[in-house]
This record gives C-alpha cells, structure tokens and sequence, in this order.
C-alpha cells in the first residue's frame, strides 16, 4: 500500500509544464484534462484503500474487545476453581486465560498500528485532494489563459486584413453602387430621348406656323 500511495502521490505532484512542453501534443489543454481524469481515477483507488484501512481497524478493535472479554472471563473462573480446589479445572482455566490475552494483546498492537497507518493515509488524502483542487483551479486558468488568446488571434486577425487593404471592401460596394447608378441612370436616358426629340420637333413646328 505504501508503494501504492507513493507512486500515486508523485503522479500527481508532476510538473504540470512537463505536460504543456510536449511537442506531440497539439492541444495541452486536452492532455491536462486527461492526465486529471487519470488523477481522479486514482484518488478513487486511494479512497476505497482508505475506506479498507477504517474496516480492518474496526475488526483490530473488535477481535481485542472479543479475546480481552474471554481472558477476563477465564481469569476469573480460574479463581473461582481454585477457591474449589479443583485443580484441573483452575489449570485450564488459566491456561485459556494466557492464550486469549496474548490473542488480545496482538490484537491491541494491530489496531494501534492500523490507527497510525490510517493516520498516515488520511493525511496524505487529503494532500492529494487539495493538490488535485489546485490543478483544476489551475487547469480553469490556463483554458480562460487559451479563450483570451484565441480572441485575441482572432480580433489581431481581422485587424491586419483592416490594415493590409483599408476601406477595400467599402470601396468595392461604393463602386458597385456607382455603376449600377450609372446604369439605371443610362437606361433613363434612353428611354425618355425620343419623346425629348419629338417635343422639340412639335416645338419648332409650331413656331415655324405662327411665323
């Protein structure tokens, strides 16, 4: 468990950079992203050890209490036999009495030694959440880092087409405009020059009479 937690611990105290630096990813944020999803995975692993760690001092804790309670049972029946005279009863008595508080004596130095060990795994939980917390925070900083910079491009980009060619796109409407004017413009004059012609005829016409 121990080699477990270690390496699991300097998995996630990698150097983010590393990730970030690697020249075959073309997108880093997605390798972060996964690198945390393998992160959490872990943390979930590290959790259920933790969880089995608690049960295995709860059963520690239960079998000293069940070996404690016999030794003590049998302590006293072995006076009780004794105070009877009644030799070989004392004898197994005091016999069971040994055993079962040797049991409940390994089982004391077990459970105290699961405490500390529990201690431990605790401890380094919660470093590995609060160190996880940290990537994503950072994780949200680096992705709103990545949003500003591709407005950014996006807003330099429009910018230098303005620069490279200014007004060139107002200029080609106002020439269109300016031709189809000319145009509208054209067809209005020759549509109204022949009975422009014809009234000046009838003009002249008249005034060559009243002549």
């Amino acid at each position: 468990m121990a080699n477990l937690f270690t390496r699991i611990k300097d998995s996630v105290s990698a150097d983010l950079h590393n990730i970030l630096d690697q020249k075959e990813q073309k997108n880093p944020i997605a390798a972060l992203n996964q690198y945390l999803r393998q992160s959490e995975q872990e943390k979930e692993k590290v959790r259920k050890l933790v969880e089995r760690q608690y049960k295995l001092k709860d059963e520690f804790t239960s079998e000293y209490h069940k070996a404690q309670d016999f030794a003590d049972k049998r302590l006293k029946q072995a006076a009780i036999a004794e105070k009877a005279g009644e030799e070989e009863l004392h004898k197994f008595a005091l016999n069971e009495h040994e055993e079962y508080q040797a049991r409940a004596d390994r089982m004391e130095t077990l459970r105290e030694e699961a405490v500390k060990q529990l201690e431990g795994l605790e401890q380094k939980y919660e470093e590995m959440k609060h160190k996880l917390k940290d990537m994503h925070l950072r994780r949200m900083e680096l992705m709103g880092r990545e949003n500003v910079a591709h407005a950014n491009h996006q807003i330099n980009k429009v910018i230098e087409e303005s620069s490279d060619k200014p007004y060139s796109r107002f200029a080609e409407l106002e020439n269109y405009i300016e031709g189809l004017e000319y145009k509208v413009n054209s067809s209005y004059y020759r549509s109204t020059f022949d009975s422009k012609i014809a009234r000046l005829e009838k003009e002249m016409q008249d005034k060559e009479k009243v002549n």
